[in-house]
Order: C-alpha cells, then sequence, then structure tokens
C-alpha cells in the first residue's frame, strides 16, 4: 500500500456512495459500492483475501470516491459508472449474450424480423428464443401461415416469397391494410402463447382437404400443425397463471458467482441464462449489479414480473427494472421456481471447481512425481530452450516457459543468435543461457526450478558451462533427447547424464512432450518469419529508392515475391511505391 492510498483511507466518509480503484496508469479498473465508504474501501487493503480480490488489490495505485445521499442513489451510480468506464473487474463483460427476439414491425405493411436488440420503434417484440434454431423455426412456420410482407414497397414485379405464398407484395398489389392489421393480431396472439384456437381452425382445414382429395394441401397442413407442436409445446415446467416473468437465482463459492435465469413464458420455462464470474465485492452487491446490467440495453426483453431470492431487497431490484412487478415468492411452486435457480447454480459452480481441480490435480500430480523422480525439491517453474537454422542460415533461439505445468506466453522470449557463424549448434546454445540468465542475474527475476534443453549431452554440457563457470549459478539442467521420429525419447539429467525413468503413458512424460513441443514450435516459427523476410528483401536488392520500409509495405500488401512479380504498375504505386519507383521494381523482377 502506497502512501497515497494510506492518506486517502484515513480522509473517508462514513456515508454511502461509490468508489473507482485505479491502476498506476490512472486507469479505472474496478468500481464498486458502498453503505459506509469508510468501512468497505478499507477493507480492500486489510485482512486477507481470495486470490481474485488480492489479484485485484495488487494493481490499485489510486482511488476515488463519490458520497451519495442513499445506498439506492449509490446502486444506481455504480450502474452508470461501470457502463460508462467499463472496468477490468468489473461485471460488465459478465453477461454479453444476445439472444435473439421476434419482431413485428410497426408499420402499415408490417414485416416478421428476427432481431438482437430491442428498440423503443413501437415495434412488437416476443422472446427472448436463448435456441436460435428455435426462434428461427418459429419464424418460418408464420412466415407459412401469415404472408407479410417481405419485399420492398416500391417493388416493380412480385417477389419470390408471393409465389410461395409467404407474401402479398403490397408494394406492387393493391392490398387493404386492414388485411395486415388481421395477420398481425393473429401472431400476436400466436407468439403470446394463444395458439390452440389456430391448431383447431388448421385441424380443420386439414379435415376439409382430405375430404376433398386434396392430399397435397391437407400434407401441408399436417406440416403445419407439427411445426406449432414442436415449436410451442416442449416445455420444463408450468405454471397456471400465464404470466411472463424471469426467475433469479444464484450461488456463491471461493470468490465465484453463479447466476442463473429462468425465462417463463406463458406460464412455461422456456429457456435459462447461466453466468459464471469473479467477484470481489458483497455478494448482493454484485448481484444487483448483474440484474442492472442485465436488462441494460436491450440486451433482454423485460418481463411483467421478476422473482428474486431472499437475500436481495424489493425496492432496490425496483430501481433497476422501473414498471416491472418484483416479488419473493414466500411459499409453493413459484418459491420452489427461485430454488430451483439457486440449486441450479450451486450445481454449476459445484462443477466449475470439480473440474478445475481434476484438472490441476492432473498437472500438479505430474509436476510433483517430475520432482521427485528427479530428486528435486520443487518445479514450480520450468524454463526451456530450442535452436533452430538451416545450413546455419538465420540461426534463432527460443524459451518457453511453464508454470505448475501450464505456458506462461507472456514470459517466452525470442533470440537472434549474433556472435555465431555457421551452424554451431553448442555454441548458440551457449550465448542464448547466457544473454538470459545474465539478464535473470541484473534484474533479479526468478531462477527456474529446471532449464530443459532441446538435445542431447552436448547441448546440455553446453549450457551447465556458462551457468557455473561464467555466471556462478546453480540450476539443474536436463536434456529431452528425440528419437529418430523425432519425437521426445528420454530425459537426460545429472552429471553423468543418466536417463530418468518415466512410462511413456504417465502424465509426467507428456508434460515433457508437450514442453519439448511447444519450444520447438515457438523457435521453428521465429525462425521462419526471420527467413521469410530475409528471403523477400534480398529478391529485391539493387532497386533503387526502394529501402526496408517499403519492402516491408510490398510484404504487408502482396504477401509474397509471386504476387509482387504478377502485379501491375498501378498496383505496385496503390501500395506506396513513387511511379518512377514502381517503374525500376518492373525493370527488375524482369
Amino acid at each position: 500500500m502506497n502512501e497515497r492510498i494510506k492518506g486517502k483511507l484515513e480522509l473517508l466518509p462514513e456515508q454511502p456512495g461509490c468508489y473507482l480503484m485505479k491502476n498506476e496508469f490512472g486507469d479505472i479498473i474496478y468500481v464498486g459500492k458502498a453503505k459506509i465508504l469508510k468501512n468497505r474501501v478499507r477493507s480492500y487493503f486489510t485482512g486477507s483475501h481470495n486470490t481474485k480480490t488480492e489479484k485485484l488489490v495488487s494493481e490499485i495505485a489510486d482511488f476515488e470516491y463519490i458520497v451519495t445521499e442513499s445506498n439506492k442513489e449509490a446502486l444506481l451510480l455504480e450502474i452508470n459508472l461501470i457502463k460508462e468506464n467499463k472496468p477490468r473487474y468489473n461485471i460488465l463483460l459478465k453477461d454479453d449474450k444476445s439472444y435473439p427476439f421476434i419482431k413485428i414491425t410497426n408499420e402499415k405493411y408490417p414485416q416478421l424480423k428476427i432481431v438482437r436488440e430491442i428498440k423503443k420503434d413501437h415495434a412488437d417484440y416476443f422472446g427472448p428464443y436463448p435456441d436460435v434454431k428455435a426462434a428461427n423455426e418459429t419464424k418460418r412456420m408464420l412466415d407459412r401461415l401469415y404472408p407479410l410482407r417481405k419485399c420492398s414497397l416500391s417493388a416493380k414485379k412480385p417477389c419470390l416469397y408471393y409465389h410461395l405464398g409467404q407474401c402479398l407484395c403490397p408494394g406492387y398489389f393493391d392490398v387493404n391494410p386492414q388485411v395486415f392489421l388481421e395477420m398481425r393480431t393473429e401472431i400476436k396472439k400466436f407468439l403470446s402463447g394463444n395458439y390452440w384456437g389456430i391448431q383447431a381452425e388448421i385441424k380443420e382445414k386439414m379435415t376439409a382437404a382430405a375430404n376433398n382429395l386434396e392430399f397435397e394441401k391437407a400434407a401441408e397442413y399436417r406440416d403445419q400443425l407439427s411445426s406449432i407442436e414442436s415449436v410451442m409445446m416442449p416445455q420444463k415446467m408450468t405454471q397456471t397463471d400465464f404470466v411472463n416473468r424471469d426467475v433469479f437465482g444464484f450461488s456463491v463459492d471461493k470468490g465465484w458467482m453463479c447466476v442463473q435465469v429462468f425465462f417463463v413464458r406463458q406460464g412455461k420455462i422456456i429457456e435459462r441464462d447461466v453466468s459464471l464470474f469473479p467477484f470481489y465485492g458483497e455478494a448482493t452487491d454484485d448481484l444487483l449489479t448483474y440484474i442492472g446490467q442485465f436488462y441494460d440495453e436491450g440486451r433482454h426483453l423485460l418481463p411483467k414480473e421478476i422473482f428474486i431470492p431472499e437475500t436481495l431487497t424489493i425496492s432496490d431490484v425496483s430501481l433497476l427494472v422501473p414498471g416491472v412487478k418484483v416479488t419473493q415468492p414466500q411459499r409453493g411452486e413459484k418459491k420452489k421456481l427461485v430454488q430451483l435457480a439457486s440449486k441450479n447454480a450451486d450445481v454449476a459452480l459445484k462443477e466449475k471447481f470439480d473440474l478445475t481441480i481434476k484438472k490441476q490435480e492432473r498437472s500438479v500430480g505430474a509436476i510433483d512425481r517430475l520432482a521427485g523422480a528427479m530428486n528435486l525439491p520443487s518445479l514450480h517453474r520450468i524454463e526451456a530452450f530450442d535452436n533452430s537454422n538451416i545450413m546455419g542460415t538465420n540461426p534463432v533461439s527460443a524459451m518457453v516457459v511453464f508454470v505448475d505445468g501450464k505456458p506462461v506466453k507472456n514470459e517466452y522470449r525470442k533470440y537472434k543468435i549474433k556472435t555465431v557463424v555457421g551452424p554451431d549448434d553448442y555454441a548458440s546454445m551457449r550465448e542464448v543461457i547466457y544473454r538470459r540468465y545474465s539478464r535473470v542475474l541484473k534484474d533479479e527475476l526468478e531462477k527456474p526450478g529446471l532449464i530443459l534443453i532441446d538435445g542431447g549431452k552436448g547441448q546440455v554440457e553446453a549450457a551447465r558451462e556458462v551457468l557455473e563457470n561464467q555466471l556462478g549459478l546453480s540450476i539443474p539442467i536436463a536434456g529431452l533427447v528425440k528419437n529418430e521420429k523425432h519425437r521426445t525419447s528420454e530425459l537426460i539429467y545429472g552429471a553423468d547424464h543418466h536417463v530418468i525413468p518415466l512410462k511413456r503413458n504417465s502424465a509426467e512424460f507428456f508434460l515433457l512432450q508437450r514442453i519439448q513441443d511447444e519450444v520447438h514450435r515457438f523457435a521453428i516459427t521465429f525462425h521462419r518469419q526471420l527467413r521469410s523476410k530475409t528471403s523477400f528483401a534480398s529478391k529485391l536488392d539493387g532497386v533503387d529508392g526502394l529501402g526496408p520500409k517499403r519492402k516491408q509495405q510490398l510484404l504487408k500488401k502482396f504477401k509474397s515475391y509471386k504476387n509482387i512479380q504478377e502485379a501491375s504498375k498501378e498496383e505496385l504505386i496503390s501500395s506506396g511505391l513513387p511511379e518512377g519507383v514502381a517503374e525500376k521494381l518492373i525493370d527488375h523482377l524482369k
């Protein structure tokens, strides 16, 4: 904790408000609200926290706060501040799903559309449909039942949908707007759940068509009935009051929160929304923030009613969803719905942690067993090296880092070999080991528990000589030897380069394979990049006015030497070359 933060903590008021945590660059990384700012903000810098909160606190270099009249004002302000500043540690990105809705446009000749955003355009919206396929299937069925407009009002001929019987083409034919009004009313009834009358009507038409021996038409009506049943019937649970509502349940554990929302439409649960995310404040406060953003910017359609768990306050939630009835069911089937949502949240969190533990056991267990086989105390951090060159050209080396069995890619390093002439793998290894670990000493960086060298005894001894004789470091070094198929064969270790006995199907052997494959991939990719640039540049040498920057421009635009050869003068000029240079380049290529 720096002196600036210490001084500010002493001045915090005992009032409600919002606080904005900032990093060393002045960026807002977290926004929170508090009933008492003094207590809440101080809690971040005192006592123990879970790992995720510790990470947040470690990045805080400063903070600001805004005092409000009440806790409810603080809640609304928090929503606005998060929306405006998009802090990295906040909840904004925890629910970025955008579900489709079926929309009936508010026009003289309306259209039926699938949209993902609700606008204040006086249109009718139905949904959400978490299953995109179900939304499209519903629209296709309605298109067959109700031929609303599909084409432009300035159409010069009937559209394809007119010939399919799915559009009345009011832009070409004179159609009474009352016909569209009646269809709009029927569609709204259907999407609101009153589809039994339509089913009965279609059944009558199907029977009449069959009696008249119009079997193709009867089959069409039969298919329409089947579509209605498949889209509208497969519901999981039913309420008898047919109210559209969203049911919120949540669970918290180990610094993580899971929120489950059941979408109940016409008394039936049609789908659920699941979100898992780390939280850094009070659980109920972050849940309120989540609900506020759940309906923000038309992401989800506001229902008639919202069910919430008992841990929340109805008045707080009502502030976030004005015009919507907020209920805390106390008994019966409605309370069971909230309990079911929370139970599902419990299950989802448990599943997440179980999967994480299993994954961790595999990687950490492999690390521990490998350390045991090598008689080393810890292999928390492993650094691996590999060289790459072709006939001595563009020699490079690469280093990858694995911490607790996982790659840490922001610590990978690439090296252009500077002091070695020709294909000398041992000399290249000596250079890169010296450069890496002299930097570790100079900058006091963390030392690895093991250095892995992609190679045999010669490469390992070259690395050991630099470490011990030139740098005075004692870090365990092992070699990863490959077989004739260029696959990891054995691990050699110690002064006598003995083979560490590992089962080929063990997790620790797979870990070594992964490390060796990763460092080889990283090195060979770097070498190819350099070779490509060098080869490209050398073929364009000798053109007056064509320097390194212009060569790079050409490579960026044309991607290959062959494409440059085939390019016209105008295309070369469009890439940024002056006309005179373009002409010289064409002559050079010829």
